[in-house]
């Protein structure tokens, strides 16, 4: 009888190289024939000039066979910041996580079904006791039930936290509650290392049993210390910060002593200490080691008539000997507080520089006026301030043209000029959709030396949100470099050219309307039978 193992082997790979010669010729969307048909990226019809005028691609990828563990996989997308856009193409491996395959096997009897052993009055007391327990192998004799021993390759392994992995503690993991299908609080939901979540659910309360809640308690979110790394014995535990207490009526103090447990109680039929806020603070180093955890709470009271509260949950994390990047507004940006800017580099989150004031900056003045003195000292760019900056550069007979023009352009935009700016006051680095890439125009002459004289950015900005309190919010960023023609001097001559830096900001805002209900319509049908007998 051949191997299971060998036949599925064969007919796998037999139908992958079957699929990788058919599932580029594959276009459900081709309809039309010896036509091009739109937005069709897979259409064989098409070409480079049909596909420039495409917004879309109707079908972003094919697939052959859906019952195979592993296929190939045709991806078509479109490339909209080339010029003019164009179709791209690649041919990835797919795996099917529908399909349950096994890759390799070191039991060969589990390909196949065995007979099971009847009980009978001679074997049935082997049989219970080989079966009786709640989980039993096929084989008990091969397993090694010591689970705390660990293999001496997990012993030399080396581990530590990597983005988005869950927090360890001692008995499970660092709880977050969040919201799942309602908003009713899950408390099943982990917290991902450097994953700054902030979340708000609602949680089913009472007075008489407010003592037996856990998760209205203190003990709850800081009873289970922290693993430093995951599957290692060294426990961080974590610590109050702060403790704010909430009144009935809205009032917050702030408690000065913050190392007292404050449990719920009942006083005078309210229930006081209940948990309405945690703010987790993690320090971690770069090893991928959590070193301190801290925990901020905001304690509330509730009365008879309380049957449910509104929780609130927060995680954020700073590396050790490093300050985190200051705000500019929350959400929107405050006038007088700096653009917050920053690098992108490929397939990575924003890169800013911890310096809030030093991200995006044009040229600062000197007393003396003087571009070469000037060079270095730049200014920032404050939300809503419209600034003009500016210096003269004296020119003579044996300058270059081209060691002048690289000189200008960092005198002009800095050493290090950003390539994105946020669109809110608060927007995160990682979260990449939130920030405006800075376009960049330059407007010069035709001629053999053209040297830049000035760097205008507009900064464009609405109002977003509500209207009792509009958020401002910048839409788009543009850097033009002016540039004039330097004429080669006589000998012994000189010529002074101003050098001028700009920022202008520009209110985009729609002017509010405000909006009215429709008047409501009157829809009379008379029956059919009513001018009867006239009629």
């Amino acid at each position: 009888m051949p191997d299971l193992r060998d036949i599925t082997a064969q007919s796998n790979h037999q139908c992958l190289n079957f699929c990788c010669l058919q599932v580029a010729k594959l276009c459900v969307c081709d309809l039309l024939v010896a036509q091009c048909d739109v937005n069709c990226c897979c259409d064989p019809d098409c070409s480079a000039a049909d596909f420039s005028l495409f917004t879309t691609c109707s079908v972003p990828i094919v697939t052959g066979d859906n019952r195979l563990c592993s296929q190939k996989a045709a991806i078509y997308s479109l490339d909209v910041e080339a010029n003019p856009p164009e179709r791209i193409f690649k041919l990835i491996d797919q795996v099917n996580p529908s399909v349950f395959c096994i890759h390799a096997t070191n039991y060969k009897e589990a390909l196949s079904f065995s007979s099971p052993q009847m009980p009978t009055s001679e074997n049935f007391d082997q049989l219970l006791k080989e079966f009786e327990s709640a989980t039993f192998s096929a084989e008990p004799g091969s397993w090694n039930m010591n689970i705390d021993a660990q293999s001496p390759s997990d012993a030399n392994e080396t581990y530590r936290y990597e983005y988005g992995v869950p927090i360890q503690t001692e008995d499970a993991f660092l709880r977050l509650p969040s919201p799942v299908v309602s908003s009713w609080c899950s408390d099943a939901n982990p917290a991902g290392f450097l994953v700054n979540q902030a979340t708000k659910c609602t949680r089913s309360v009472s007075v008489e049993k407010c003592g037996n809640i856990q998760a209205v308690s203190m003990l709850f979110y800081i009873n289970s210390s922290v693993l430093a790394v995951p599957k290692s014995s060294q426990m961080v535990n974590i610590t109050v910060q702060s403790v704010v207490v909430q009144s009935l009526n809205g009032m917050w103090t702030l408690l000065n002593s913050s190392d007292v447990l404050r449990l719920p109680m009942i006083l005078d039929e309210v229930c006081i200490n209940i948990v309405l806020g945690v703010s987790y603070h993690i320090t971690y180093t770069d090893a991928g080691e959590i070193i301190e955890a801290a925990a901020s709470f905001v304690l509330g009271a509730i009365n008879k008539e309380a049957l449910s509260i509104q929780q609130s949950f927060e995680i954020s994390f700073t590396q050790v000997n490093t300050k985190p990047v200051p705000l500019s507004g929350n959400p929107g940006y405050v006038v007088g507080l700096p653009v917050r800017a920053g690098f992108r580099p490929q397939g990575s989150a924003i890169i800013q520089n911890t310096n809030k004031y030093g991200q995006l900056t044009i040229l600062q003045s000197t007393s003396n006026q003087d571009c070469l003195a000037a060079q270095g000292a730049r200014t920032p760019v404050l939300f809503g301030y419209n600034m003009v900056s500016g210096c003269k550069l004296r020119i003579t007979a044996a300058v270059k043209c081209q060691p002048l023009t690289q000189t200008l352009l960092d005198l002009l935009k800095g050493q290090s000029f950003p390539e994105y700016v946020a669109s809110f006051g608060n927007s995160r680095a990682q979260d990449v959709l939130d920030w405006v890439p800075i376009t960049h125009f330059q407007t010069s002459e035709q001629s053999s030396c053209q040297i830049p004289i000035s760097l205008e950015i507009e900064v464009k900005w609405t109002k977003y949100g509500s209207l009792v309190n509009p958020q401002a919010r910048i839409v788009n960023v543009t850097a033009t470099i002016t540039t004039t023609t330097l004429k080669q001097l006589p000998s012994g001559r000189e010529r002074t050219i101003p050098i001028t830096s700009s920022v202008v900001f520009t209110d985009i805002s729609s002017p509010a309307e405000p909006g009215y209900k429709a008047w409501p319509t009157i829809n009379v049908k008379l029956p059919f039978d009513f001018f009867f007998p006239f009629v």
